[in-house]
């Protein structure tokens, strides 16, 4: 059975920095892209970050320079660290195992909300 379980979301004021973890399980882990989506209120899902099977990483631009995706291949995990977060990053946070170059999702965990005071 296939599980990607989130953790680490909150609330935090603006400024402040949230640890986001994905512990993934049922996959051949190192084999997928893995990235975060996130899912604002009353908006539609946005690609946050990715990293490829190679280390590869790609982060949306407004993200750049305030968070980072890291994963761990021996304990089939992944992280955001979110650093200087602001009110607009309020979303559901989701963890994605990816395929086909990182563009589509094969499984996704149930997501972990995250909001941004000011």
């Amino acid at each position: 059975q296939v599980q990607l379980v989130e953790s680490g979301g909150g609330s935090v004021q603006a400024g402040g920095s949230l640890r986001l973890s994905c512990a993934a399980s049922g996959i051949a882990y190192s084999w997928y892209c893995m990235g975060w989506f996130r899912q604002p209120p009353g908006k539609a899902r946005e690609r946050v970050a990715t990293v490829d099977q190679g280390g590869a990483i790609t982060y949306a631009d407004f993200v750049k320079g305030r968070f980072t995706i890291s994963r761990d291949n021996a304990k089939n995990t992944l992280i955001l660290q979110m650093n200087s977060l602001k009110p607009e990053d309020t979303a559901m946070y989701v963890c994605a195992a990816l395929v086909a170059g990182c563009y589509s999702v094969d499984y996704q965990g149930h997501g972990t909300q995250v909001t941004v005071s000011s």
